[in-house]
């Protein structure tokens, strides 16, 4: 079957038969082309005088959609503050929950058979299984480390004919039908620059390929069909390259942009402007629905406004910062003045003592360590701080660098400042090591007690050396440092307290991942020419100790959720390193 004849035996099905003028009007097709098949139709017992027949139904079947999939796993991370605190699948856009206007408009045109991929705060969204027929859940573990093409590879039992969707897009009319001939990506026409991806099309307006930002052109804006030998090519590619891993961290677009001469054509269809919206932002948002200028529904909006007494339409500019390892953080802009607000990671209320933190913070501020800490709630956890322009982080492979960080160090240890608390990194490392066991299923590596008995060696070889504790950090490795032309800044003071100040040199040592002739080349940077062969093997051994401690801090972090990555073995690496070579040379 033609495409000119699917368009019009399926506006037949839809809407009778009718006269060449009505058909034209609803198909696009010309009178001429409709009159000469209607009769063909006829002949071959596809319609009768006023419907589809049952013969007809049975050539379009082909081109039946069989269902959708609705992707909801990400955390859309650009959508901040909103998307911390729910998915922004679950947002109600001018009266409507976008995920369920757009299963609703999925049922108009009659696919029933919806699966959708959840991962971030998946719970949120098990209602719809109650409040819809023919809903399938299916579960993304690793949503957070993966990109779509898994949510795709872990849907691939149910894709066919089918739609893939975001649980985020907003139409304005529906776009969904109950046939389609071919495959399609969803596309505006835009005039302007962009960083989107747009499409080049080739003389049949199927993607020839794919380049991200560009001018004039079809963006990827929306929804998109696979019809079966599409979802059979692309699944087969994504099928061969799980166990690699090459897509892992990619948008299933750019799976197509780097094999589109091996899979079947995909047409571009492109929608009127204002028929399909994806919401990068709080502020595009905004210029659609106006509720949300003043009332995002957001407690971190209201955070904000209570604490710089503004109005939350007032607030703009928002910009997600690169996740941290323990709190998520945004910029945003209040009448000209940029600020950062900080939210606290899941699970961190059971390692983290804020009121503790909020103290440290406050000292950290009044002695000009930290300048740019604003206010925080010592109950939820989140933190307000000024932004500063144009810093950096120190570069571990500059020694100048290092010397800041060691001058802010000395002058911090030098204070005469002390607190009610303090941060025993042995003890606290013991401590996780316990709700691991008893909490979290245990601790897989087996070489664990091998590693704590080597750095407790270390650890009991430099107790009473005449080191005492100081007002410290803790947590001094490089993201924690902001370095301008004229201050070096010390931030997020979360694991701050009494403790030794090996803590602070340790860290710093730590994540440089520095083999032993660098670290010793800082050590005594920092003790200066004094220094004795106690103070050296003490800092050496506190690198051991704080490498172990955020070894075992990683793994409790990923015993909830979190993802440690290469933090996690490169904190293993550094205990291993230190211990070993401070056991062999000291015969511990």
């Amino acid at each position: 079957m033609t495409k000119n004849e699917f368009t019009l035996l399926y506006a037949i099905k839809k809407g009778g038969v009718q006269s060449c003028r009505k058909l034209s009007a609803v198909s696009g097709l010309s009178t001429g082309f409709i009159s000469k098949k209607i009769k063909e139709f006829s002949e071959k017992g596809w319609i009768d005088t006023e419907s589809i027949t049952e013969k007809g139904l049975e050539e379009l079947l082909p081109y039946k959609v069989d269902n959708a999939v609705i992707m909801a796993a990400g955390m859309s991370t650009r959508f901040v503050p909103i998307s911390l605190e729910r998915p922004k699948g679950l947002l109600n856009v001018k009266g409507e929950v976008l995920i369920e206007r757009q299963i609703d408009q999925l049922h108009e045109a009659g696919i029933k058979d919806i699966v959708i991929v959840l991962g971030y705060k998946k719970e949120s969204f098990f209602y719809l299984e109650e409040k819809y027929e023919g809903i399938t859940i299916v579960i993304n573990p690793e949503y957070n480390t993966k990109n779509n093409t898994h949510t795709l590879y872990l849907a691939q039992d149910h894709i066919r004919n089918t739609y893939i969707c975001s649980s985020d897009d907003y139409f304005t009319k529906n776009p969904f039908e109950e046939y389609e001939y071919e495959s399609y990506y969803a596309s505006e026409h835009v005039t302007e620059k962009t960083n989107e991806w747009y499409m080049i099309p080739d003389g049949k307006n199927c993607i020839s390929r794919v380049e991200k930002s560009g001018n004039e052109g079809d963006i990827m804006l929306g929804h998109v069909f696979w019809r079966a030998d599409f979802s059979e090519a692309l699944l087969r590619i994504l099928n061969e390259d799980h166990d690699v891993g090459n897509y892992d961290s990619v948008l299933w677009e750019q799976v197509l942009a780097e094999n589109i001469k091996q899979l079947p054509p995909m047409r571009i269809k492109t929608y009127p402007a204002g028929e399909i919206f994806e919401f990068d932002s709080l502020d595009e948002l905004r210029a659609f629905d106006d509720n949300y200028v003043n009332h995002t529904n957001s407690r971190i909006m209201m955070n904000i406004t209570r604490s710089l007494g503004c109005d939350e339409s007032d607030i703009i500019g928002f910009r997600a910062i690169k996740e941290g390892l323990t709190n998520s953080s945004f910029v945003f802009e209040v009448k000209g003045k940029k600020y950062v607000y900080r939210h606290p990671g899941d699970g961190t209320e059971s390692i983290i003592n804020r009121k503790h933190e909020k103290k440290a913070l406050e000292l950290a501020r009044s002695i000009g360590v930290d300048p740019t800490f604003l206010m925080m709630d010592d109950e939820e956890g989140w933190k307000l701080s000024y932004y500063v322009e144009g810093v950096r982080t120190p570069d571990y492979d500059s020694f100048e660098d290092s010397l800041r960080v060691l001058d802010v160090m000395r002058s911090l240890h030098e204070k005469d400042l002390s607190v009610s608390w303090s941060f025993f990194p042995w003890e606290e490392a013991s401590k996780l090591e316990v709700m691991l066991r008893s909490e979290k299923g245990g601790i897989a590596d087996p070489e664990f007690d091998k590693l704590k008995d080597a750095v407790g060696k270390c650890f009991s070889k430099c107790q009473g050396d005449g080191i005492t504790a100081r007002f410290c950090h803790c947590d001094t490795y490089a993201p924690n440092w902001m370095l301008t032309d004229e201050k070096t800044i010390l931030i997020d003071w979360e694991y701050a307290g009494n403790a030794d100040p090996g803590c602070d040199i340790g860290t710093y040592i730590m994540d440089s991942m520095w083999d032993i002739p660098e670290a010793e080349r800082f050590i005594a940077a920092y003790c200066g020419k004094d220094m004795t062969d106690a103070q050296l093997f003490h800092y050496l051994a506190y690198t051991a100790v704080l490498s172990y401690y955020w070894y075992v801090w990683a793994l409790y972090r990923e015993s909830c959720g979190a993802v440690m990555g290469e933090s996690l073995y490169n904190w293993n690496v550094m205990a291993r390193r230190y211990s070993r070579y401070l056991v062999e040379k000291y015969s511990l």
